[in-house]
């Protein structure tokens, strides 16, 4: 199994730099975003937590009604999940079955590690186009969720659908960088 980045992925030479202008400005403005997100995620993560414990404390010392508590928590964590999906596929962090690579050749593992990619680009393609359809009809219908509390569902949807869109982009990045002659990351 893979946990993190690739070794190559830490080479002094930067892949983006051999790959030309728009290559380096779309893999640098990517990063940037990237951890741009990741601070808000980790902002939205420690929210949701304070979120739950005043939920569980108040209702046990109070007996205080809970009705906006757990779906505030679910809409930060649905928004932290899917905006850093981008981020996890740049570090190469999502975890991986590695059992062929001792097996393959260098090519075939290239080769591989390509045709994975590309059914994952497919994949999250459909399900970016699936997200943005839901977020385009939560907002026209103006969809709420079934609570008391009724916050519009677009957030969530839309959450979902900017992260799955990066996550795509992050993709599209790393599937054309073994054509342009650099390193995958």
């Amino acid at each position: 199994m893979s946990h993190g980045p690739l070794p190559d992925r830490d080479d002094q030479t930067s892949a983006a730099a051999r790959t030309g202008l728009a290559a380096a400005v779309v893999d640098r403005g990517l990063a940037i975003l990237n951890s741009i997100i990741v601070v808000f995620a980790a902002i939205a993560l420690v929210a949701a937590c304070a979120i739950l414990s005043y939920s569980v404390l108040s209702r046990a010392l109070f007996k205080a009604a809970n009705y906006w508590q757990d779906e505030a928590a679910v809409f930060l964590l649905v928004g932290a999940t899917f905006m850093t999906a981008a981020y996890v596929q740049q570090n190469r962090g999502h975890i991986g079955i590695e059992a062929f690579v001792g097996l393959l050749s260098p090519l075939a593992n290239r080769i591989r590690l390509w045709l994975v990619d590309a059914a994952t680009f497919l994949f999250c393609a459909f399900f970016t186009w699936k997200s943005w359809t839901l977020a385009h009809e939560a907002y026209v219908d103006g969809q709420v969720s079934n609570s008391m509390w009724s916050p519009p569902l677009a957030i969530p949807y839309s959450l979902m659908a900017f992260g799955m869109s990066l996550l795509c982009i992050q993709i599209l990045v790393q599937l054309a960088l073994p054509f342009t002659g650099a390193k995958r990351p």
